[in-house]
C-alpha cells in the first residue's frame, strides 16, 4: 500500500518552498498539483505529436486524434457513462453546467415552471439557473441544510414538485465537504419527471463516481480539480438528452454542412465541441485518471479521513478557531476544513499562514448565499488531498496558533 509520502514523491511543485518555508499546500479544493505522468504526458502531446485531431489525413493528425478519442474512452470508463459519446469535453465545470443550462434549460423550461437547487450550490451551479428562470418566467427555489450543515432527502422531497422541470444539486460543497445524497435526490427527482444535474466537482476526484447508478441526467467536472491540467472540464449527459438539445456554440468541428442560410450540425459528441480541441489538456487528464485508478480511490479516500480525523480534534482545542460543516456524520466528510479566526478577517488569516509556507483559501468560495445562510461574509479553508500528510496538518496548525499574535490580539 502507498504512504502519503510515497505518493508525494510524485509531485515535484511540492518539493518547493513559499516564503523561504517549506511548501503546504492546502488549497486543492481550488486545484490540484501534478504528478510526473500527468507533466509528461502534456510535454509528450506538446513535443511529439502537436497537430489538430480530425481534420487532417497525415499522422500528426492521426495521432493528435487518437489521443484525444482514448482519453474520451478513458473518461466514460472512469465515471461509469454508457456510451463515450454521452462524454462530452469542455474547458472547465463552469462551462459544462453552463452547456446545460442554455442548451437545456432555455429549450425545455416554461413559464411557471420549477427549478430545484440548494443553497450550497458553487455560483457556477447556481448564477445559470437565475438566468434561466429570469429568461423564461420560472420560479428558483432552494433546497436548504440541517443545523449541521447537511443536505436531506427531506429536504428534497417538501421542494421538488410536479412543476420542478429541473434539480440541480452538488455531489460535494466546495466550502462544507460535505457529501449530498445525490441518488436518492435523482430518485426524487424522477418520480416527479425532472431532469437532474449533478456538479461533481468536488467529488470526482475524491470518490469513485458512477453515473449511472447514480442515475443523473447530467455530471459535470473540472479536470485540474483531479490532477489534470487547467482547461479540459467534463459534462457527461444520457444519450437522448444530449441528441435532443441544441448545440451551445457553432463552429468548427460541430458541423456537418453549412450553406448560405442552411446549417445541420454533427452527431453527438461533436455537437457540442466547437472549435480547436485541447488535446493537451485531453492527454494530462488521461494521465490524471491513470493515475487515480492506479492509486485507488480506497486510498485517497483513507488518507483525507485520516487527515480530517487528525486535525479537527486539534483545531477544537483553539478557542479562537471556529468551524463550519464539522459536525456531522464523520462518514460524510470530505477533505475540506472551512474555518475562521474569531476577530481576524479571513483574508488577513490566509496572509499570514501564507508568511508560514502555509496555502489556504479564503474569500466567499464563489459560494455567496451559502455564506450568508451561514452568517459569515467569508471564510477560510484548508482543502487536504492525497498528497498531503500529518507534517502538513501539523504546520498549518501551529501557523494557525500565531495569526492572533501577529494581528496582537
Amino acid at each position: 500500500m502507498r504512504t502519503e509520502e510515497d505518493i508525494r514523491k510524485d509531485f515535484p511543485l511540492l518539493t518547493h518552498k513559499m516564503n523561504n518555508q517549506p511548501l503546504v499546500y492546502l488549497d486543492n479544493g481550488a486545484t490540484t498539483q501534478k504528478p510526473n505522468e500527468v507533466i509528461q504526458a502534456i510535454c509528450g502531446y506538446y513535443g511529439g505529436c502537436k497537430a489538430n485531431p480530425h481534420r487532417g489525413a497525415y499522422a500528426l493528425s492521426v495521432k493528435a486524434t487518437d489521443i484525444y478519442e482514448y482519453t474520451r474512452a478513458a473518461t466514460r470508463s472512469f465515471i461509469h457513462a454508457r456510451l463515450p459519446q454521452e462524454i462530452i469535453f469542455t474547458k472547465n465545470a463552469t462551462e459544462a453546467l453552463n452547456l446545460v443550462a442554455y442548451s437545456y434549460g432555455l429549450a425545455n423550461v416554461e413559464a411557471g415552471d420549477e427549478i430545484v437547487i440548494s443553497i450550497a450550490e458553487h455560483h457556477s451551479n447556481l448564477v445559470p439557473w437565475q438566468m434561466v428562470a429570469q429568461a423564461k418566467g420560472a420560479v428558483l427555489k432552494y433546497m436548504y441544510l440541517e443545523k449541521d450543515g447537511r443536505l436531506s432527502v427531506e429536504e428534497a422531497k417538501k421542494k421538488i414538485t410536479k412543476k420542478t422541470k429541473i434539480v440541480a444539486v452538488t455531489e460535494v460543497s466546495n466550502v462544507l465537504g460535505l457529501i449530498n445524497p445525490v441518488k436518492e435526490i435523482a430518485a426524487v427527482a424522477h418520480e416527479n419527471g425532472a431532469v437532474i444535474l449533478v456538479d461533481g466537482s468536488q467529488s470526482a476526484a475524491h470518490m469513485a463516481v458512477d453515473v449511472q447508478d447514480m442515475d443523473c441526467d447530467f455530471f459535470a467536472f473540472s479536470g485540474h480539480k483531479l490532477l489534470s491540467p487547467m482547461g479540459i472540464g467534463v459534462l457527461y449527459g444520457k444519450e437522448a438528452l444530449l441528441d435532443a438539445m441544441p448545440p451551445f456554440l457553432r463552429g468548427g468541428d460541430m458541423i456537418e454542412y453549412v450553406t448560405e442560410q442552411e446549417t445541420t450540425f454533427a452527431e453527438l459528441p461533436q455537437k457540442f465541441e466547437a472549435g480547436t480541441q485541447n488535446v493537451g489538456g485531453a492527454a494530462g487528464l488521461r494521465a490524471a485518471i491513470e493515475y487515480l485508478e492506479k492509486t485507488g480511490f480506497d486510498t485517497v479516500r483513507r488518507i483525507e479521513q485520516e487527515l480530517v480525523n487528525y486535525a479537527l480534534p486539534k483545531l477544537r482545542e483553539i478557542p479562537f478557531v471556529e468551524l463550519y460543516g464539522c459536525d456531522a456524520d464523520p462518514a460524510l466528510k470530505t477533505g475540506i476544513i472551512t474555518f475562521n479566526v474569531k476577530d481576524v478577517h479571513p483574508h488577513d488569516v490566509a496572509t499570514i499562514l501564507d508568511s508560514f509556507g502555509v496555502a489556504v483559501r479564503a474569500g466567499h468560495h464563489c459560494a455567496q448565499p451559502l455564506m450568508k445562510y451561514l452568517g459569515q461574509n467569508a471564510t477560510c479553508r484548508a482543502s487536504f488531498y492525497l498528497y498531503n500528510t500529518k507534517t502538513d496538518v501539523d504546520r498549518w496548525i501551529e501557523a494557525l496558533k500565531e495569526v492572533r499574535k501577529v494581528m496582537h490580539l
